[in-house]
């Protein structure tokens, strides 16, 4: 009987975990995208326009898995940054940066 109970009791656990999977993953994503673009901008302001493509080219990856349409703003934005930054031009990288930080913020 017990190890009914305990297996019935891993089984509904595994269940909820996977369940509840897809929640913590977008969550996990636009937390990430939040942290990347952050950094970005950090580098952005430094006059690093190289870091500042890497660390939004990195964040672009994660909010394109967050869901909803502030991670898509926010995607529109870290696009232009990542652009900008190829170029050369970390100041208009870092106001895209800005710009989808306040997106991803709100998606989280």
């Amino acid at each position: 009987m017990m190890r009914k109970l305990a297996a019935a009791a891993l089984i509904l656990g595994a269940l909820t975990f996977v369940v509840s999977g897809n929640s913590w993953a977008a969550k996990s994503h636009a937390a990430e995208a939040v942290e990347h673009t952050q950094e970005a901008i950090e580098h952005g302001k430094a006059g690093h326009a190289d870091v500042l493509v890497k660390h939004a080219e990195t964040a672009l990856m994660h909010a394109k898995e967050a869901q909803g349409p502030h991670a898509a703003e926010g995607v529109k934005h870290l696009e232009g940054a990542v652009a900008a930054g190829k170029k050369g031009d970390a100041a208009g990288g870092v106001k895209h940066a800005e710009e989808a930080l306040m997106h991803l913020k709100e998606a989280k």
